[in-house]
């Protein structure tokens, strides 16, 4: 997840669904690897393997079904099993230390090495002041870890697909990605135009419009900017409009920039589900959940919310405490940011990836068309020194190779609102770990993954994971917060024009109506399709703050009036949505 200013262009809080601290996570690890892989197996002697918990439901594969080998592309297992106990004996009180640490209620947590669940646990609670405990059945929103998931339905329905939609001239579009679209059952390939099969999709160039693919936005290479879409969803937006606002972002060169874009992956698997004639929860039921087994596990709010078995949300409060204070609906980008599941139904997941797409015998998900999702497609993190390593972005994972040239894949999924979670693996050592967590960010999940592996590798941690994690995550916290401290007008402050000066209804083409009201305690600015209500505080002439809220809430942000001639106000701009030139409104 590139956590820091410097590799998070753009406003800062975009953690709802945020694949960045993932992404820095490996190439800090790689490019700190100094000790070689096993070098520290025989500084002390291998703990015996660890008794697999009551509640492992995954039977190890029997005699004459061996363990899958590798992917042939790989360089041969260097991981010993007793690499691998070590790093398992070690995972009780790697959890519960950083727990005891940071505070955070629940985790759940699942390692598979060849083929055999090897650890699956639950720690904590999973609601702040209630008994009930967290276990391997309890269902996590899982953030943008659902990137990964939706990148396996993908390559489940577009197997055997066509792949000649890259280098057509946008047949059956006009340019706007308007016409021949929708439920079509036409192909779905990954080199398919998004704009044949989603209705109303377009982006600002129409060239672009008609030859990005699903590819192009779920490795976030179409040149939209960071986190496109993601403040309509906070103010209340659906899918439905979020999407069609994207004609209005400006772009970046395409297929040749990388900018995480939430709704841009949304809009590339959702033009797959259209193609089928299915939503979004069909496709991921019918290709992989069930065929899987995954039976708690979907991509809807109301399955989460319904859950009995439910780890909620949770945020640290003033003074430290944690609290269930929010609710976290993500269905407007169920594809990037919307899967629940739960530890056993990851596991189940995390064998069929390191297996080639094979689960308990059966193949479920193409072994190439699953090769796929693991290419890479854009640099996301360049290096930053002659010797560093280049990051890549696949389809939902971060790519990166290591000193031995093995593949390691990984995605973080974040809730500013209270969920953190981590997927890391080894597929060439079939090897691999799921964190998941009910508080907000503050590094624990990530922490986990990376010291496992580390231990599993080098016998010992390369550095205490959980403070750096916690310092980037806090980076990103400040990021976009204003410059100005609305909170102390400067002593020249010219005082405000009667309320009636600033009153009335403006339009935004992208943030649609802005209404300025009159209560009893002053100025109501009222923003999204069923209003929030955010009161004006006056800071200096003709500018007012309000606290932001939401997902990507970056506190205090300024609203300036601006008047022509007249005496009533013109047009306003809210500083914090004006991030790509759309946060002003005019009157009407």
């Amino acid at each position: 997840m590139h956590p820091g200013k410097c590799l998070r262009p753009g406003r800062g809080r975009p953690l709802a669904v945020s694949g960045l601290a993932a992404l820095l996570l490996a190439t800090t690890a790689l490019a700190s690897g100094a000790v070689g892989p096993g070098a520290a197996s025989g500084a002390a002697p291998s703990p015996s393997q660890p008794s697999p918990p009551p509640s492992l439901s995954e039977p190890p594969p029997s005699p004459s079904e061996p363990p899958p080998k590798p992917p042939s592309d790989q360089p041969p297992p260097l991981l010993t099993r007793a690499d691998v106990d070590r790093a398992v004996a070690r995972l009780d009180g790697v959890v519960q230390d950083m727990m005891k640490e940071t505070g955070v209620p629940g985790v759940a947590v699942g390692v598979v090495h060849e083929d055999r669940v090897l650890y699956l646990k639950g720690f904590g609670r999973r609601h702040v002041g209630e008994p009930a405990a967290v276990d391997p059945g309890t269902v996590f929103q899982l953030a943008s870890l659902s990137k990964p998931i939706s990148s396996t339905v993908v390559a489940g329905a577009v197997a055997g697909e066509g792949t000649d939609g890259a280098d057509a001239e946008g047949e059956g579009t006009d340019g706007a990605g308007t016409e021949d679209a929708g439920g079509d059952g036409g192909e779905a390939g990954w080199d398919e135009p998004v704009a044949r099969h989603l209705p109303g999709f377009a982006l600002k160039d129409p060239w672009v419009s008609g030859h990005a693919t699903v590819t192009d936005l779920m490795s976030h290479r179409s040149g939209l900017p960071d986190h496109a879409g993601d403040l309509l969803e906070d103010l209340g937006y659906d899918q439905a409009y979020i999407l069609s606002r994207l004609r209005d972002e400006p772009l970046a060169p395409f297929r040749a920039t990388y900018a995480y874009t939430n709704f841009g992956f949304t809009a590339g698997a959702e033009a797959v589900a259209r193609a089928k004639g299915v939503s979004w929860q069909k496709l991921s039921e019918d290709t992989l959940f069930r065929p899987a087994g995954m039976d708690s596990t979907s991509t809807t709010f109301a399955d989460y919310e319904k859950a009995a078995n439910r780890a909620v949300a949770h945020v640290p409060g003033p003074d430290g405490s944690w609290q269930a204070k929010y609710v976290r609906d993500a269905d407007a980008q169920a594809p990037a940011g919307g899967t629940s599941s739960t530890a056993e139904d990851m596991m189940r997941w995390l064998r069929l990836q390191l297996a080639g797409g094979k689960l308990d015998g059966r193949q479920i998900i193409d072994t190439e068309s699953l090769r796929h999702t693991r290419l890479p497609e854009i640099v996301s993190q360049p290096p930053t020194s002659p010797a560093g390593r280049t990051g890549f972005y696949g389809l939902g994972w971060n790519v990166n190779y290591d000193d031995q040239g093995r593949l390691r894949l990984s995605h973080s999924g974040a809730f500013e609102l209270g969920a953190n979670t981590n997927v890391t693996m080894l597929p060439g050592e079939q090897l691999g770990i799921v964190v998941l967590t009910n508080g907000k960010p503050v590094g624990l999940a990530d922490a986990v993954a990376e010291d496992f592996f580390d231990i599993a590798r080098y016998g010992k941690p390369a550095r205490d994971w959980l403070p750096l994690f916690a310092a980037l995550y806090a980076q990103l916290d400040e990021a976009g917060v204003s410059p100005t401290d609305y909170a102390d007008p400067p002593e020249s402050a010219k005082a405000a024009r009667p309320g009636g000066a600033y009153t009335g209804t403006y339009d935004s083409a992208y943030y649609g109506r802005a209404t300025v009201t009159t209560g009893p305690d002053g100025l109501v600015l009222e923003l999204g399709p069923e209003p929030k209500r955010f009161p004006l505080r006056h800071y200096d002439g003709d500018t007012f703050s309000f606290e932001t809220t939401g997902e990507n809430a970056v506190g205090p942000t300024g609203v300036t009036f601006t008047f022509d001639q007249g005496d009533t106000a013109r047009k306003l701009r809210v500083e914090y949505l004006d991030e790509t030139g759309l946060g002003t409104f005019t009157r009407r």
